[in-house]
């Protein structure tokens, strides 16, 4: 099986706008909160922004180096006055409060484009009003991705960012550096490009300020290989030949002042392979030891590295799975300790790290999850994932098992965010779970009316039932058809015989 194709980023551009008349020393930014409601990191702390627009090419702007960095301001600007109602353009400062707020609706609601907007109040766009501080690309493990334009911009005087509910859920002004803090404390969930502007403005807004913006290679779009959404947990995407749209399945370093865990060192490609083991090696340097590889499940890109890795730390480090993974991978895989539901996993130092394992079988038999009860985080494998659907695919694979599992995941107290097997962490983990509990059972529902209604091979019923998935993955719809009938037999229904599935 081949990797599958990462999808190109689409231009955007983001706003970090900062207070003027404040202490240089501690800076604030406007942060928002993106709805949990967006496909695209729902629950995300983050600073304003979004997609070009194709009007946005339109737009004249001043003092631009050139049509693709003017057409990024112009980007920025509407974005701005869209979410937060904050209009940067010369011209503006003659337009009342009320005048604003008119003006954003005819925008809002399509009765005027941007360009009209513009030319229509004798507005200008000017580039010296939007210092630009790097570009960003969103990593390859992500369906959405954006190569986005960051501009730091002054707040224009007696304008009042104001959020209104809907992609945004809410925002405010903060000191950069309490922003950053609130990270540091697992309070606030943010991407890498969100975390260094934080920290860069929290040191102060010197005359290097740009530079230090600029300093770092991501800055300058190159992708991000370690995302920490949460401190001392980076997520280290590796490309697998895993199952579309997914292209990359996510290993995860957890770490703190003395060890390392590594989960799911999935890719059997070398190049992958060498970037994983540079990335463990750089903890390693500061003084750490890898106590452990552990496994969440047997399926190939979870694992097809680990004897890469293990060769790497010269057989020093130990594999931990639960018993039935270490069944399933008894060659050429050997697993050297085994997890049970329940067991605690405590590293050595600071800060106190401790996993609590739990046994969630459905997508495998020996699938485990690793929950941290002070932080509220769960590594849920591929039980809940960032990005596609979740296969259950028998016989390895059992519904009835998986529901038990998320309902069981549901019942966690102080659930924060969900670390999945593939795509960014999960910001609303109750709800997703909903989500997936209710999507389950309403399948199961239609699976159940086709058969009465005399649908009689798994075909028949992914003909009636999964009309919102493309014909290509028709194949595993089947096996996720047999798992639901198999489901519904055990819970008493009787419809099944030698000539296929009808209801009794």
């Amino acid at each position: 099986m081949q990797a599958s194709t990462v999808s190109s980023p689409n231009y955007a551009s983001a706003v970090i706008l900062l207070r003027q008349n404040t202490d240089p020393g501690d800076p604030e930014v406007f942060l928002v909160r993106r709805s949990e409601k967006l496909a695209f990191l729902g629950g995300f702390s983050a600073f304003p922004g979004g997609q070009l627009d194709t009007s946005d090419a339109e737009v004249h702007v001043s003092n631009s180096v050139d049509a693709e960095s003017g057409a990024a301001i112009s980007c920025a600007a509407r974005e701005l006055f869209e979410e937060l109602g904050v209009l940067v353009a010369r011209g503006a400062e003659s337009l009342t409060k009320g005048q604003r707020v008119s003006l954003r609706d005819d925008l809002e609601s399509g009765r005027m484009a941007w360009p009209e907007l513009l030319r229509h109040y004798s507005l200008r766009l000017d580039g010296d009003e939007f210092t630009f501080v790097g570009r960003w690309v969103t990593p390859a493990f992500s369906a959405r991705r954006f190569d986005t334009w960051f501009f730091l911009v002054n707040c224009p005087p007696k304008q009042e960012p104001n959020v209104i509910p809907g992609e945004l859920s809410s925002g405010g002004w903060i000191a950069a550096g309490r922003a950053h803090e609130q990270w540091r404390r697992s309070e606030i969930l943010a991407v890498p490009p969100t975390l260094h502007a934080l920290k860069t403005i929290a040191e102060g807004l010197t005359p290097d300020l740009v530079e230090r913006f600029l300093a770092i290679p991501q800055a300058h779009r190159e992708p991000v290989r370690r995302i920490e959404f949460r401190p001392n947990y980076i997520c280290f995407p590796v490309r697998t030949p895993t199952k579309p749209p997914a292209t990359h399945t996510n290993c995860y370093l957890i770490y703190n002042s003395q060890e390392i865990l590594v989960i799911d060192p999935g890719s059997p490609y070398e190049e992958e392979q060498q970037a994983l083991s540079s990335a463990v090696d750089d903890l390693v340097r500061e003084g750490r030891t890898v106590r452990d590889v552990i496994l969440t499940h047997m399926h190939p890109d979870h694992v097809g590295g680990v004897n890469s890795l293990r060769e790497h730390l010269d057989g020093r480090v130990k594999v931990a799975a639960h018993r039935f993974t270490a069944e399933s991978l008894s060659d050429p895989i050997r697993v050297d300790r085994l997890i049970e539901d329940g067991d605690i996993i405590e590293l050595s130092g600071s800060p106190r790290i401790a996993l609590r394992a739990m046994h969630t079988p459905g997508h495998a038999r020996g699938h485990l999850c690793f929950y941290e009860e002070q932080t509220g985080t769960l590594i849920s494998g591929d039980n809940i994932v960032g990005l596609g659907s979740v296969l259950i695919d028998p016989p390895e694979g059992n519904m009835r098992d998986y529901l038990d599992s998320l309902r069981r995941m549901r019942a966690l107290p102080n659930l924060s965010v969900i670390f999945g097997g593939h795509g960014p962490a999960i910001a609303n983990p109750y709800s997703r779970l909903d989500e997936y509990i209710s999507h389950r059972l309403e399948r199961e529902q239609s699976i159940l009316k086709a058969v009465k209604e005399g649908a009689r091979t798994s075909q028949e019923i992914v003909a009636r039932v999964y009309t919102d998935v493309s014909p290509k993955a028709h194949a595993m719809a089947e096996r996720a058809v047999l798992a639901h009938l198999e489901k519904l037999e055990a819970d008493g229904h009787d419809f099944s015989d030698q000539e296929g599935w009808h209801a009794r």
